[in-house]
């Protein structure tokens, strides 16, 4: 099968499922165990379909799945962090862990006022939606509390959509944020299942879902993607690719290894523009409806993403990161996508 024909059949209704990847897999290997070898070659030929085939082609096939289902409009957001550093998680990829010996700044939950001025900042640039992030298994307690206000007065004062990234809350949490106006709640899965254990041990795959669950449960705005870049294979990401797809998530971030000096993926090679662009656009493909976002490692990409966008791409982080530099800005990110014809206008402004 070729790319295009592939991408027609997804715009034409097709779905990318598990079935696809894996009934082939397993369902002969059990009735005839000693066809197990010509299997596992069929469908690591299924699965090197994607990895395999020109990469113009699946590029230009992601792009009109793109165009057909989530259209010109691209969705910026923004991200302010909360609370750094300390973490008790061990993910192996990030700077504030406690397990990791890293120059990142440690804080408690920032003050208010520096939260809604930063809202403000974002809004007045013409960013979609804004997200307070925090450092953390969880924000609970006081802290949760001053975040809950810190959006009523966001809610109140600005127009912008709202979005957090606090870890594993509960049920109860993500109502008391949606009531207080927060309209997407952001929750990485990171990698694969199989994936998982090499990245992080203080938590599970199954906890990152269940957590997406209840987001979704709650009528919230999915937002959860994961990072490629750290040692696992394409099979591995295009696991998570279907994983995403099964929850139904609505934005799903793609960040490309930016490794920090003093944790462990800190010597990982960087990825090449081909492998990150290649990876885009097959998340299109498992994912057609949902909003693909570039986010950190965009430093990697040629002119700030510009091919990305031209792969299946439909949504940015733009301004700063956490963690990571971040090249370009908001007036940058806009200028280039108003250059390609592409709508940054947020509805905000639209209602004017």
């Amino acid at each position: 099968m070729e790319p295009l024909t592939l991408a027609q059949e997804i715009i034409d209704g097709r779905r990318i499922t598990r079935e696809d990847e894996l009934s082939l897999k397993y369902t002969p290997f059990l009735l005839f165990p000693q066809a197990f070898r010509f299997f596992t070659f069929f469908v690591m030929k299924f699965l090197s379909f994607f990895i395999t085939c020109d990469l113009d082609e699946l590029c230009e096939g992601a792009d009109s799945i793109r165009k057909t289902f989530v259209g010109d409009k691209v969705d910026l957001c923004a991200i302010i962090n909360g609370r750094s550093g300390r973490c008790p998680e061990d993910c192996k990829y990030c700077a504030q862990s406690i397990h990791h010996y890293t120059s990142c700044e440690i804080y408690d939950f920032l003050p208010e006022e520096k939260i809604l001025e930063a809202c403000k900042m974002n809004e007045s640039e013409g960013v979609d939606r804004f997200s307070i992030v925090t450092a953390g298994k969880a924000l609970t307690g006081k802290e949760f509390d001053k975040a809950i206000h810190a959006y009523e007065t966001m809610h109140r004062e600005c127009r912008i959509d709202l979005c957090a990234s606090m870890g594993f809350l509960s049920a109860e949490q993500l109502h008391r944020l949606h009531e207080a106006g927060v309209t997407s709640y952001h929750h990485n899965i990171e990698t694969s299942r199989r994936n998982f254990p090499n990245i992080c041990t203080t938590h599970t795959y199954d906890m990152k879902i269940d957590t997406l669950k209840k987001v979704k449960a709650e009528g919230m705005y999915a937002c959860s993607g994961g990072i490629i870049g750290m040692g696992e294979t394409c099979e591995d990401r295009l696991d998570m690719a279907v994983s995403l797809a099964e929850v139904g998530v609505d934005s799903i971030p793609i960040n490309a290894l930016m490794p920090i000096p003093g944790t462990p993926l800190e010597k990982l090679p960087r990825l090449t523009e081909s492998d990150i662009l290649r990876t885009i656009a097959f998340f299109r493909y498992i994912n057609p409806l949902a909003d693909i976002r570039l986010a950190a490692g965009r430093a990697l990409l040629t002119n700030d993403g510009e091919k990305a966008f031209k792969s299946g791409a439909s949504a940015t982080i733009t301004g700063n990161m956490l963690t990571t530099a971040a090249c370009a800005t908001i007036r940058s990110d806009r200028q280039m996508l108003e250059d390609m014809g592409r709508d940054v206008t947020p509805v905000y402004w639209k209602k004017e």
